[in-house]
C-alpha cells in the first residue's frame, strides 16, 4: 500500500509579473540578464519556463553587434533542447533585430557522429556566419581538434550548466577552465539547478569568482504566474509490485508524466514493457492505437478516452512517432491532445509541455539536479492549470531482502531531496543582525502589529518573494564573495549538506545526537571544503546563514502544519509558518538556530508514514555503523570549546547538563586522549 505523506505545499499570489514583457519584448528574468549583457562571464541561475534561452538571443545578439565578438557558440546537453533556440522574429516584439541560425549550424539538426561534426564547427569558425548551436559533445570534440585558440574573441553559451564539473574527468569542465584561464572569450552559463547530484563542485572558487550571477528564484517564477497558484512536493510509500499500487497516487484526471524506474533499480521489474502495460491496465480498457500520433487510446471507468504517450518502447519507428507527436507545433495549446505520458530515460531536462499538472516519478534518481528538472516539467503556467505537484514514489525497505541497505541509502536520499526542494521553492532569505538601532527595511511587510521594538522581527516582500529576517548573535559576512554567497549560493550550500550521508544519517535517527554537531561540526566542515578560500569568520558567516535558511524553512513547515488547536493541517504555507515560528520564539538567536536539527521534521513524516516494523529496520541497520568521533570532528569541537572559554571564561565542563558543552568537552578529551597515545608510542 502507498502511504501518503504530507507534501510541502508553496502558496503563490499570480501577480502575472513574471510573464509580462517591457518594450523590448523582455520577460523580468531576461531584462535582468540583458542588464549585465557587457559582462565577459554571466552565470544565469533561473528556473525551467523563465526563458532563459531567449535571454541568451537578447545577450548574444548584443555581443556580436555591440561588442566585438565575430561568433556565437550554443551548446546544449541533448540534441532535442537545440529547437529551444531556433529562429525567433524578436524585433516583432520591440527588440532591435531578429535571432537567426542558419539550417547547417545547428548541429543539432544534423545527421552524424560528433566527432565528424567536430569539422563543421572548424567550417563555421572560419566562415562569415555568426551563430552555431551543437551538442556538448561536438563542443567537447571541437575544442580537442582545434585548441582553445580557435574559439578566441566567441562567446561561448553553456545551456544546463549543472553537466560542468570541476572535477578534471569531466572534460567540458576542464576546457572551460582552460578558455576561462585564456580569458579572450565571453561565457554565457545557464542553468535551472547550480548544483549537481554526485555533489562536485560545478566550477572551482577562483574560476566562479569570475562570473556575474543574475539569479531569478523559483519563488519569483511561480509567484509571478497568471495560472499555476500551488505547487505540492510530496513522497509515498509502497510496497509489493508499484504498477499494483500506482492510482493510490496518479489521478487520471491530472495531465501527467510518469518516470518509471531505471531498469538497474530495485524498484523495477526488469521488464519495463510490462510495466508501462501494466499501468496501461490500471487505468482502464485499451482501445487500440491512434494511427496519426501512436497514442495508447484507454477508456476509463467513468466513459473517458485517455490518450497516452509511450516513450518506454525501444521499437525506434514507433517511438519516434510519439515523440514527434508531442513535439507537434500545431497541438502546443491543445490540453487534448496527450492526457499521460510515461517515461524511462526522456522527457526530463528541456521537454516542454505546459499542460503538465503532475509529475510522478518511481523510484529515487541519484541525483538532485535530475529530480529538480523533472519537477519543472510541472511548473510551466497555462490557463486552467492551478495546481502542480511532484510526487516520488518510493519503495519500503523490506528486512527480508538482500539490498535493505542500498533501500534505505534510498528512502534518506529520497527525503534530502525533498529538504532540498523545500528549500529551492521557498522565498529568499535574507539575514540581518538585531541591534539596538534596527529598523523596519522599506517595501517589507511585518504581519499583524508591523514591526516591533526589542523583538527579532519577520518582513516579507511578497514582489521580490524575499524574508527579511533579524537574527541576534548573526555573524554578517565580510568579504565580498562571502557576502555573494549568502545572497546566492545558500541552496547550493544546502544541497552539499542533505547529500552528506553521515549528517542525514545522524540527524535522521541517532537518539543521542547534539543538533550542533551537525549545525556546527558538519556545516562548518562542509562549507570549509567547499569555499577553503575564507576565512574563519567568512566561513562561520556562511555557516549561520546556510543553517538558518534551512532550519527556519524546516520550523515554519512543522508550525504551519499546525492548526491552533495542534491539528495537522493538509497542506504547509511556508511563509505563514515563518512568521508563526518567529513570532512563537519572539527573540530568534543563532544559538537558537544552532539547536535545531535540521532532520526533526524529515523524521516526524517518516514516523507517520512509514510501517513501524520498516522504521525500525531503518534505525537497526543506521545504528550498526554508527561512528564515534572522528579526529577531525574532535579537533572542530576543541576549536569551538576555544572559543567558549573566550566567551564564558572556562573550558567546557564534560559533567555539564547542557549536551553541546558536554560535546564539546569530550572533543578536547578525545584529543587528549589522541596526543598521550601518539606520545606513549
Amino acid at each position: 500500500m502507498a502511504n501518503n505523506v504530507p507534501s510541502v505545499s508553496v502558496i503563490y499570489a499570480q501577480n502575472g509579473n513574471s510573464t509580462k514583457s517591457n518594450e523590448l519584448g523582455m520577460r523580468p528574468m531576461q531584462e535582468r540578464a540583458y542588464e549585465k549583457r557587457g559582462e565577459q562571464y554571466l552565470l544565469i541561475k533561473s528556473p525551467p519556463a523563465s526563458g532563459k534561452s531567449r535571454a541568451l538571443m537578447f545577450v548574444a545578439l548584443d555581443k556580436l553587434h555591440n561588442q566585438g565578438l565575430r561568433k556565437a557558440i550554443i551548446t546544449v546537453p541533448e540534441k532535442s533542447i537545440g529547437s529551444s533556440f531556433a529562429d525567433e522574429p524578436l524585433s516583432k516584439f520591440g527588440f532591435w533585430t531578429d535571432w537567426h541560425v542558419e539550417p547547417k549550424w545547428n548541429l543539432c539538426n544534423a545527421p552524424g557522429s560528433d566527432g565528424s561534426k567536430a569539422d563543421a564547427v572548424g567550417s563555421f569558425l572560419k566562415g562569415e556566419d555568426q551563430v552555431l548551436v551543437c551538442p556538448h559533445a561536438t563542443f567537447r570534440n571541437a575544442v580537442e581538434k582545434f585548441g582553445i585558440e580557435a574559439f578566441d574573441d566567441c562567446l561561448v553559451a553553456v545551456d544546463e550548466f549543472h553537466h560542468v564539473s570541476a572535477n578534471p574527468e569531466n572534460k567540458l569542465g576542464a576546457q572551460l577552465a582552460e578558455l576561462i584561464a585564456r580569458d579572450k572569450v565571453h561565457v554565457v552559463a545557464m542553468t535551472g539547478s547550480y548544483f549537481r547530484g554526485d555533489a562536485e563542485p560545478v566550477l572551482m572558487p577562483h574560476d566562479e569568482a569570475k562570473f556575474d550571477t543574475v539569479t531569478y528564484t523559483y519563488y519569483e517564477q511561480l509567484n509571478g504566474y497568471k495560472y499555476l497558484k500551488q505547487l505540492d512536493i510530496g513522497y509515498f510509500f509502497y510496497s509489493g509490485a508499484y504498477a499494483d499500487d500506482i492510482l493510490k497516487v496518479l489521478d487520471p484526471n491530472e495531465k501527467t508524466i510518469i518516470h518509471i524506474p531505471s531498469v538497474n533499480s530495485r524498484e523495477s521489474t526488469k521488464d519495463k514493457h510490462r510495466e508501462v502495460e501494466h499501468i496501461i491496465d490500471e487505468l482502464g480498457d485499451w482501445q487500440g492505437t491512434d494511427p496519426e500520433t501512436g497514442f495508447q487510446l484507454v477508456k476509463t471507468s467513468d466513459g473517458r478516452i485517455l490518450r497516452i504517450a509511450d516513450l518506454v518502447d525501444d521499437e525506434a519507428a514507433k517511438r519516434d512517432k510519439v515523440s514527434a507527436a508531442l513535439k507537434d507545433p500545431a497541438q502546443k495549446n491543445n490540453c487534448d491532445h496527450v492526457d499521460i505520458i510515461i517515461a524511462l530515460g526522456m522527457a526530463k531536462e528541456g521537454f516542454d509541455w505546459v499542460w503538465c499538472e503532475h509529475a510522478l516519478t518511481v523510484g529515487y534518481r541519484a541525483s538532485l539536479t535530475e529530480i529538480v528538472q523533472i519537477i519543472g516539467r510541472a511548473t510551466r503556467d497555462a490557463p486552467g492549470k492551478s495546481r502542480a505537484r511532484f510526487t516520488n514514489l518510493i519503495a519500503e525497505p523490506d528486512a527480508s531482502e538482500d539490498a535493505v541497505t542500498e533501500a534505505v541509502n534510498d528512502t534518506l536520499k529520497a527525503i534530502a531531496a525533498s529538504l532540498l526542494m523545500e528549500q529551492v521553492l521557498a522565498p529568499r532569505f535574507n539575514f540581518t543582525p538585531k541591534r539596538p538601532d534596527s529598523g523596519p527595511v522599506e517595501g517589507f511587510d511585518y504581519g499583524e502589529g508591523g514591526y516591533k521594538e526589542g523583538e527579532c522581527n519577520v518582513g516579507f516582500n511578497e514582489e521580490s518573494g524575499q524574508f527579511q529576517i533579524e537574527i541576534k548573535g548573526l555573524t554578517e559576512p565580510k568579504s565580498k564573495e562571502a557576502e555573494r554567497i549568502c545572497q546566492e549560493d545558500l541552496n547550493e550550500v544546502i544541497a552539499a549538506f542533505v547529500q552528506d550521508k553521515p549528517t542525514v544519517e545522524r540527524g535522521m535517527f541517532d537518539e543521542e545526537l547534539v543538533p550542533e554537531e551537525l549545525t556546527q561540526v558538519r556545516m562548518g566542515k562542509i562549507i570549509k571544503d567547499k569555499y577553503p578560500e575564507l576565512d574563519d569568520e567568512d566561513q562561520e558567516a556562511v555557516r549561520q546563514h546556510a543553517i538558518a535558511a534551512l532550519n527556519l524553512t524546516q520550523k515554519a513547515k512543522e508550525a504551519a502544519l499546525k492548526d491552533d488547536d495542534g491539528e495537522d493541517k493538509a497542506n504547509t504555507a511556508l511563509i505563514d509558518g515563518v512568521r508563526k515560528f518567529a513570532m512563537d520564539v519572539r527573540e530568534l538567536d543563532i544559538d537558537l538556530v544552532d539547536r535545531i536539527n535540521p532532520f526533526s521534521e524529515a523524521y516526524a513524516i517518516l514516523a507517520k508514514t512509514m510501517s513501524e516494523e520498516s522504521l525500525k529496520q531503518v534505525a537497526a541497520i543506521i545504528s550498526a555503523k554508527k561512528v564515534q568521533l572522528t579526529p577531525e570532528e574532535a579537533r572542530d569541537l576543541a576549536k569551538r570549546a576555544l572559543k567558549f572559554k573566550q566567551e564564558r571564561g572556562r573550558l567546557p565542563s564534560i559533567t555539564s547538563s547542557d549536551a553541546w558543552e558536554k560535546r564539546m568537552a569530550e572533543g578536547v578529551a578525545y584529543l587528549a586522549r589522541m596526543k598521550a597515545e601518539a606520545a606513549d608510542g
